[in-house]
This record gives C-alpha cells, structure tokens and sequence, in this order.
C-alpha cells in the first residue's frame, strides 16, 4: 500500500488528468510504440505549437480520470503504451489531423491512433480519422466563401443576361 503522501500526489494527478478531459474540447488517443527519440521530439515539437497537450500517462491513471465521465468508454482504448492528446479551441482537430498524419507516415506501423473524443463522445480509431482529414475552421469558412462567390457571380451573370434579353428589340 502506498504511502499517505504518494496517495494524495496520485489522487491530484488523477484529478488535473479529470480537468485536462474536462477541458478539451476534442482529444486522440495513440499507441506511440515504433517513434523514435527524434522523431518523437518532432511531433511534440508540432504539437505545442498547435496549442495541443501530449503527454504519455499509465493506463490506470486514464482509467481513473475518465471514470465516472461521459468519456468512460475510451478506457477500451487505454491498453499497451498510451499517450493522449488534447485539443482546445483554437482548433479542435489539430491533435487528430497531426497524430494521423504522423500515424500515415510511420514506416513501422507501431504509432497507431487508437480511438479518441470530441464534444463529449467518444469515437473509435476509424472516426478520429475520418475526422482528421476534414479542413481546418479557416479552410472550411474559405470553402464556404468561395461556395457563395460563385453562387452569387453565377447569380450575376444570368441577371444580367436577362436584362439585356430585356432591352433588345422585337424582330
């Protein structure tokens, strides 16, 4: 049994873990296994500067944080080595879209997404990445822009070509 002052550090951890999914607005699970120290360091490198928490954590401290949640499902997911990611507003699918990119390119086929979370549901490895794939806030609002610019100038142009039908004189 634990001593009293190793029990309380665990219980705080356990506790900022509960806040971290409380927190994040969408989050990915991974099996880091297969990354190497520098490659490793790359990807966390990315990841901060997404504004995205990475951080490896035993499945039992995962386990412990999600118990009790709306989230309690991803604990199928906390087996083997585990790390998560957790995403925040800015922009919810920077740690699924990097985590599955780095996931495409890993020769070893040992750094697996496994599962992950979004608004409160859990998703399985096949929806985080499908998910991941999907373009960013400003790619999805440039789409929309360009989406109505052409709407409007197809708008435009047929106006105009009735309106000149309009004017032009009976034969």
């Amino acid at each position: 049994m634990p001593s009293a002052k190793i029990l309380s550090e665990k219980q705080a951890y356990v506790a900022d873990l509960k806040a971290k999914f409380e927190s994040a607005v969408s989050g990915c699970v991974v099996a880091y296994g297969g990354i190497n120290v520098e490659n490793d360091t790359k990807l966390r490198k990315e990841l901060r500067e997404a504004g995205v928490d990475y951080m490896v954590v035993k499945n039992t401290m995962l386990r412990l944080a999600v118990k009790g949640t709306s989230l309690e499902g991803l604990s199928e997911n906390f087996k083997g080595d585990t790390a998560i990611a957790f995403a925040h507003e800015e922009d919810p699918m920077s740690a699924a879209r990097i985590l599955c990119k780095y996931q495409d390119g890993d020769k070893s086929k040992k750094f697996v997404v496994k599962g992950g979370f979004m608004e409160g549901k859990v998703m399985d490895a096949a929806e985080t990445n499908a998910i991941a794939k999907l373009p960013n806030r400003e790619g999805m609002l440039s789409m929309f822009a360009g989406a109505l610019t052409s709407t409007l100038s197809g708008l435009a142009v047929a106006m105009q070509a009735y309106a000149d039908k309009q004017e032009e004189p009976a034969a």
